[in-house]
């Protein structure tokens, strides 16, 4: 099968498997994809977007042999950004509006990229940091992945993560079981993603490779700290530096990566994506006058609703193709339109019983064929219980930006967002307020149906909970280890769906089972002395002097039960009944004063 021949029956191929939606077989000719993902590194963060610190020379290579995504967009923070881009669909649509607090969690029912390649006859891998869900079935095991190595929660040393690992000599998680590996988090990602691709280079393959770095805490190997070490303090500060140094090791790995496909032969038939997942969390400070960093002119970061909050860097390679040259595209595109493209680029189906997509293909853009529409995009970051309209939004059409309903800027003449130019726009910016309350409309049908973990469930008996995605209204939720080990204050509930009635084990813990530490033993503190690549001491555990706990679910079922100084767990057995209910679990010290149970283990007996 001749690429380029596929590519001309592409567009006719794809509107006929759209409303089939029949299984197919794969073609060894097809192309692999890649699809490289890193966290929390912006647009500013890398040699070729004008940044004159950083040391990228692979990626900057790379971006000489690729088309270039312009004005390419993605949600202000992580998991909605993994949710939107595996499904096509708006985070809002699809329950992951947070990154904590039960809204990280995609919805059953929606298909992904996983499910989409797994469909269509490709082996499919995905290594690094998922973040939409660690229990059944939000596991990328069974959202259409064959292959994991992956980290929970949203990060290493967040709650659900593997306790005590510090980004070195870590344990992961292989194929849903805990597995210990050596070396640096980003290292090891990378490796697996290569081995994955040198056991199927004979047959199409999906990797999804999405490294933490450089997410925080910004632990990174000395060497590449060392690369910026000497900057002074107004050009970098320290955790800049170690910011910096966690990119220049992606950077590597990425040369390796490329390296190991020419020596595969595989390279030229691989469709090779190099994205970010929102704006800079480290590349940029800006406090009064002191400015130290680079964020390409762009106003706001990691979280933000104006431009550096969502606007990323999207480089594509596929030579095969006829996408190896280095080539801007410069009309408005989303992190939404991957899934449609990747099918019509692969010839492939998009995922049985898939709903409405809110992307398009844009390869009519990559092959010069169209060119802008005029369509209209909404990014946002809620980051609470119940999404509220407007909040930290941006309604985007061409060069045109309307932040929260009220400030209307043209990033094509003011790129700094600078000027707000909504008095002398009326016409503009109703109509992309109109635009907005449709979509509003369209994503908050589901905000009140609350996302319920399985109890029972004989695919994961005993199920574990933590902290990280408990409801809370006030946001306490202790989301990682650091906050674990020095007793912060957490409520809520978790949402549950018991599936069968019975008898059920609640086991209550103030440190995951692998800590094997007691309720209120003191967690040895990680020091940089000990790992010389941390970016601060991890502290010791704090003694929380707890002498009981409580369980309640749903107001039917509550016990009470004494805690001894040196017991691991509070232990209940309870009769449920099925169907769904809230779960609070919660410990309380002996000065009356109650903190959530950062994790429980339920098991059906």
């Amino acid at each position: 099968m001749k690429t380029l021949k596929i590519t001309a029956l592409l567009s006719v191929f794809i509107l006929g498997c759209a409303s089939k939606n029949e299984a197919q077989s794969v073609n060894k000719s097809q192309p692999n994809v890649i699809l490289i993902m890193t966290d929390d590194q912006g647009y500013g963060d890398l040699g070729v977007t004008g940044n004159t610190i950083i040391k990228t020379p692979n990626i900057d290579s790379f971006y000489g042999e690729s088309y270039h995504l312009t004005d390419f967009h993605v949600g202000p923070t992580c998991a909605p950004t993994r949710s939107s881009l595996m499904t096509g669909r708006y985070a809002n649509s699809v329950g992951v509006w947070h990154t904590v607090g039960g809204w990280s969690l995609l919805r059953e029912g929606e298909k992904t990229l996983g499910d989409m390649f797994t469909q269509a006859g490709y082996i499919t891998g995905a290594f690094g940091k998922w973040h939409l869900g660690d229990n059944y079935d939000f596991k990328p095991e069974n959202r259409g992945f064959q292959e994991t190595v992956m980290l929970q929660g949203g990060g290493v040393e967040q709650t659900p993560d593997y306790w005590g690992n510090t980004y070195f000599d870590d344990t992961y998680f292989k194929n849903g079981k805990p597995q210990k590996y050596k070396g640096y988090c980003t290292d090891v990602f990378f490796n697996e993603a290569i081995k994955f691709i040198k056991s199927n280079k004979k047959k199409p393959f999906f990797c999804y490779l999405a490294p933490n770095a450089p997410h925080g805490p910004y632990n990174v190997p000395v060497k590449y700290y060392n690369l910026y070490k000497d900057l002074p303090e107004t050009v970098l500060a320290d955790k800049q530096k170690r910011f910096y140094g966690m990119i220049s090791n992606i950077d590597d790995n990425f040369g390796k990566l490329r390296k190991t496909l020419t020596d595969l032969k595989v390279a030229d038939n691989t469709i090779l994506i190099y994205m970010t997942d929102n704006g800079t969390s480290g590349g940029y400070y800006a406090k009064g006058t002191k400015v130290t960093g680079y964020n390409a002119g762009m106003r706001g970061t990691k979280g933000s609703e104006y431009e550096g909050g969502h606007r990323v860097p999207f480089f594509i390679y596929w030579k095969d193709g006829k996408i190896s040259t280095s080539k801007d595209i410069n009309e408005l595109t989303a992190q939404l339109d991957i899934m449609p493209t990747l099918a019509e680029m692969c010839g492939i189906q998009l995922p049985k019983d898939h709903k409405k997509l809110n992307g398009k293909s844009i390869l009519p853009l990559l092959k010069g064929t169209k060119t802008s529409d005029d369509r209209m995009l909404v990014t946002d970051s809620q980051r609470i219980q119940n999404p509220e309209k407007w909040k930290s939004s941006a309604v985007m059409q061409n060069k045109w930006r309307l932040i929260n309903g009220k400030e209307l800027y043209d990033i094509a003449k003011d790129k700094g967002q600078k000027n707000n130019i909504a008095a002398q726009h009326p016409d503009k910016v109703a109509d992309m307020r109109n635009f907005y309350e449709n979509w509003w409309k369209e994503v908050s049908v589901d905000f009140d149906k609350e996302v319920y973990f399985k109890l029972g469930n004989k695919l994961e008996n005993p199920i574990a909970l933590t902290a990280h995605d408990v409801h809370a209204e006030n946001g306490q939720q202790p989301w990682n280890q650091p906050s674990i080990r020095v007793g912060q204050k957490g409520s809520g509930y978790w949402s549950v769906n018991v599936l069968e009635e019975g008898n059920y084990e609640v086991s209550l813990r103030r440190y995951p089972l692998e800590a094997n530490l007691a309720l209120n033993a003191s967690a040895k503190a990680i020091t940089k002395k000990e790992i010389p690549g941390l970016e601060e001491d991890v502290p010791a555990g704090k003694v929380m002097n707890y002498v009981a706990a409580t369980i309640n679910f749903g107001n039917t079922v509550k016990e009470k039960v004494n805690v001894a100084p040196a017991d691991f767990a509070a232990n209940f057995k309870v009769h449920l009944k099925s169907g769904k209910t809230t779960l609070n679990a919660s410990f309380i010290d002996n000065k009356g004063e109650e903190n959530v149970a950062y994790y429980v283990y339920i098991k059906k007996i």
